[in-house]
């Protein structure tokens, strides 16, 4: 399904000079990730502190974009250079949730955002992600399936904070807008546990399959002897 996320291994590619130069300096993957974090919530923070000021939305977008070139770079750095970890999958798959929460809830006190419907996005897109995390228990690989993944949410919920920022007219397009969210996040967590439960099937085909092949081999072998 078209998504955002396609386009990630072309954007990594521009990004890997940066993940080098970092390297070279010592900078580890959870440092780049908990950067991450931090950026995205004095991002949060500053809509807070003035919900009708137009800078801190127009500044979004850029959060946004530098966010998910930090998401890369944490993820060039624990694969391609050694610095992967445990805690490092504790603190990417929290990290997140916790930029999720702080980047998009303050938009729900932004003169001419509907709240109801940005706190059910914000908190499916939050479901969302808890479903990739779970689809690993049964799957063994992370569940990334669209049609609003990370990417996607970063391109709908910058778009809307700039549109604000730049005090475009509000109406009902942004009831709209938050609305088709919120039904593409409902399709993606459907996606995200499909997908799953698909992957887990063929796993277990697979273990039977061997299994089988294991005591036919030994049979083979029995009566060889």
């Amino acid at each position: 399904m078209l998504s955002v996320y396609n386009f990630k291994p072309a954007f990594r590619s521009f990004l890997r000079p940066a993940a080098r130069s970092l390297a070279r300096c010592g900078v580890t993957a959870n440092e780049v990730t908990v950067a991450a974090v931090v950026l995205s919530s004095v991002q949060g923070a500053l809509i807070v502190w003035q919900p009708s000021a137009a800078w801190p939305l127009v500044l979004m977008p850029v959060t946004l974009l530098a966010r998910m070139a930090l998401n890369a770079i944490d993820g060039m750095l624990a694969r391609e250079y050694g610095s992967a970890s445990v805690l490092g999958v504790i603190l990417n798959e929290l990290g997140d949730l916790i930029s999720d929460t702080v980047l998009y809830l303050p938009l729900a006190l932004v003169p001419g955002v509907p709240p109801p419907l940005m706190v059910v996005a914000v908190c499916l897109a939050l479901v969302s992600e808890a479903t990739g995390v779970v689809a690993m228990q049964i799957s063994d690989s992370r569940g990334n399936e669209g049609p609003m993944g990370k990417s996607d949410r970063a391109v709908v919920f910058g778009a809307l904070a700039l549109a604000l920022g730049l005090r475009v007219p509000m109406g009902a397009w942004t009831s709209g807008l938050l609305g088709l969210t919120v039904a593409l996040l409902v399709v993606t967590i459907v996606n995200r546990a499909r997908g799953a439960l698909r992957r887990g099937m063929r796993n277990v085909d697979a273990k039977h399959q061997d299994l089988k092949m294991g005591f036919q081999e030994r049979a083979v072998s029995l009566l060889e002897h």
